[in-house]
């Protein structure tokens, strides 16, 4: 597996290096993705375990004790925790959704596999994101893993990204480049 340079070079690139290198050690790579889904997923619906990540205000030893007493809750384990308590100690807890990216990039470049991050106006169906996803594969020549998002800015259509490449297929794109056009 190749890991781009950028990827390698950044800090959460090199945090999530050393606990994809761990996980792949103890043979738990599966279930350190899962934990880390439901760790972004807290961060997403809990404005007070975000702003636990965040707040500058919040110490080193609050953090690891926060932490150590949601652990528990979200069900993630050992290793992840341990990760986890790392970075409180580290204070870089504000990096932790780069550092989830990055995991999820490496873990699919082990798997052969590409990430794409889907945003849409609305919720796609099921069979939207399976003709999504054929499509996808079949132009990258590997298997595509999709992470939709929703953005109602967009207005309609889609934004597609993986890796460097960008296809911005929205609405809202649209309306800015005519809007551009119409300048002079």
């Amino acid at each position: 597996m190749e890991i781009s340079a950028a990827l390698k070079a950044s800090l959460a690139g090199r945090y999530a290096s050393a606990l994809f290198d761990l996980a792949s050690e103890a043979g738990t790579v599966t279930a350190v993705e899962t934990d880390l889904e439901k760790i972004e997923a807290a961060l997403d619906q809990s404005p007070e375990f975000a702003s636990l990540t965040t707040s500058p205000k919040v110490s080193r030893r609050e953090a690891e004790v926060a932490l150590r007493n949601i652990a528990p809750l979200l069900g993630i384990s050992e290793l992840t925790q341990s990760f986890l308590g790392t970075l409180a100690e580290n204070r870089r807890l504000s990096k932790l959704p780069e550092m989830i990216r990055a995991f999820r990039a490496i873990a699919a470049g082990q798997r052969g596999e590409v990430s794409a991050e889907v945003t849409s106006a609305h919720a796609l169906t099921d069979a939207q994101i399976a003709e999504l996803q054929k499509k996808l594969t079949a132009r990258e020549g590997r298997t595509v893993k999709l992470d939709t998002r929703i953005d109602p800015d967009l207005l309609g259509g889609l934004v597609v990204t993986i890796g460097s490449k960008r296809i911005d297929g929205s609405i809202r794109t649209r309306l800015n480049s005519l809007a551009q056009a119409m300048k002079g």
